[in-house]
């Protein structure tokens, strides 16, 4: 006689009983006992948890499969906990990290920005494949982010206060180290990517200043001084 197996097939199971037993463990913690587990482990982490990262935190009573069980979702209970989903953000979830981010930069946020916070808000990527773009997404976040000949503009601008505080047309470097003063600066990247890096983006960017400052009255010698 073939040996009897050992456990009951999966179809054999009784749905009532199973589903007993199932209540019976979602019992053993409270949604909020389950809420608090999510919030402190991502204190611990200093971002919102993956499954993954959830299960490891040896500190972590509850297992993620029953945050999912009271939850319905691993992605339901982190936005019940007041955490948002890093690969699956909706739009405002995407909005609202940006303003955070914002308020505490004290400027609109950059791709570096969102780099160098990566585990808090979800990568840039995704802000481009949602808005088309992050400067849609600031934009839409409701930070004054320039765009076009209106951005190259407020850059010559820019490049013209800067020129004459230094008594002198800026360098990429000189512009780096003002940025770091002003945050209502452009970056030195954002100036230079505005050009043909093939024709001299910067140089390109200091003939303009130069003409504007021409412009306004005041020369500029050959070796980029101001007269």
């Amino acid at each position: 006689m073939p040996p009897k197996p050992r456990f009951r097939a999966v179809a054999e199971i009784d749905p009532g009983a199973l589903a007993d037993f199932q209540a019976g463990i979602r019992k053993r913690y409270s949604d909020e006992q389950i809420l608090g587990e999510l919030r402190a482990s991502a204190e611990r982490l200093g971002r919102s948890p993956t499954m993954r990262e959830f299960a490891a935190d040896e500190q972590t009573a509850v297992h993620p499969q029953t945050v999912i069980e009271h939850f319905g979702s691993w992605n339901a209970a982190k936005r019940a906990a007041g955490l948002v989903p890093r690969r699956f953000a909706t739009r405002d979830e995407l909005l609202g990290l940006l303003k955070e981010l914002g308020a505490e930069l004290g400027r609109p946020p950059t791709a570096r920005d969102i780099d160098e916070h990566k585990g808090k808000l979800p990568s840039k990527s995704l802000y481009w494949h949602t808005f088309g773009s992050l400067a849609n997404a600031l934009r839409e976040a409701g930070f004054d982010v320039p765009v076009g000949e209106e951005r190259l503009e407020r850059a010559v601008e820019q490049g013209t206060e800067l020129a004459r505080a230094l008594g002198r047309l800026p360098k990429f470097a000189d512009w780096a180290e003002a940025r770091k003063q002003d945050d209502a600066l452009l970056t030195e990247w954002q100036v230079y990517r505005m050009f043909d890096a093939r024709r001299g983006a910067w140089s390109t960017f200091q003939f303009l200043v130069r003409e504007r400052l021409d412009e306004q009255g005041t020369r500029v010698g050959s070796d980029g001084r101001l007269l």
